[in-house]
């Protein structure tokens, strides 16, 4: 259902089923279809709280119907993960879309949200079918291994599937080496096996060096 036009936007083949997506990232679409707002982050109370708790924003619509509907936000590169019982954790801001076998919601991910602004909480994807990420520059996906744990930039990070386990190292991060630091120094590292996306352009945080 999910394909890619370019690297840079989205296609959904519908045949009368739908699709959640980033609120304002529709750019065409053919055929007949019905949209609605949504309110994003996870579904049900819990996902009402933490949102509120975190001041996450994160808006989402319905799309459903017959035909072909086109996504893109900023001319970000597009990225399609398939998910066969498995759950994905993202940034909210780099989630574009999900297909209607998947069930969006908020996990704690501990204080790395704290320092760059934007809560507590990520946003988490599971179930059976397709999901598009967004990532600024083509994103790298990067394995981890039991014998090869990764450390991560946390403003070059996108999101991460498979048995991870996340904790954050402070210190020295990979700017204040070069001099340009300033303000909370961490890193996230991963243990475990699975995938980390990351991003070759850092987004802007509140922290000065994350």
């Amino acid at each position: 259902m999910f394909r890619l036009q370019g690297s840079k936007v989205l296609a959904v083949d519908m045949t009368g089923d739908a699709v959640k997506a980033k609120n304002g990232s529709m750019v065409a679409y053919d055929g007949q279809m019905a949209f609605k707002k949504m309110s994003g982050g996870g579904e049900g109370i819990r996902g009402m709280v933490t949102r509120r708790l975190t001041g996450e924003q994160m808006t989402v619509m319905e799309v459903k119907g017959h035909g072909t509907c086109w996504f893109a936000d900023r001319a970000s590169e597009i990225n399609l993960v398939s998910l066969q019982g498995d759950k994905l954790y993202v940034e909210s801001s780099n989630l574009l879309a999900t297909d209607s076998g998947l069930r969006t919601g908020t996990s704690f991910t501990g204080m790395r949200g704290a320092s760059q602004g934007n809560g507590l909480f990520t946003t988490t994807v599971e179930g059976h079918g397709q999901a598009a990420i967004m990532s600024d520059g083509p994103a790298v996906v990067l394995r981890v291994s039991s014998q090869y744990p990764l450390t991560v930039d946390p403003g070059a990070y996108v999101a991460h599937q498979g048995n991870l386990r996340q904790s954050f190292q402070s210190g020295v991060t990979f700017r204040t080496l070069m001099g340009e630091g300033g303000g909370e120094a961490f890193q996230i590292r991963f243990e475990g096996d699975g995938l980390v996306y990351v991003q070759p352009s850092e987004r802007n945080t509140i922290a000065g060096d994350v």
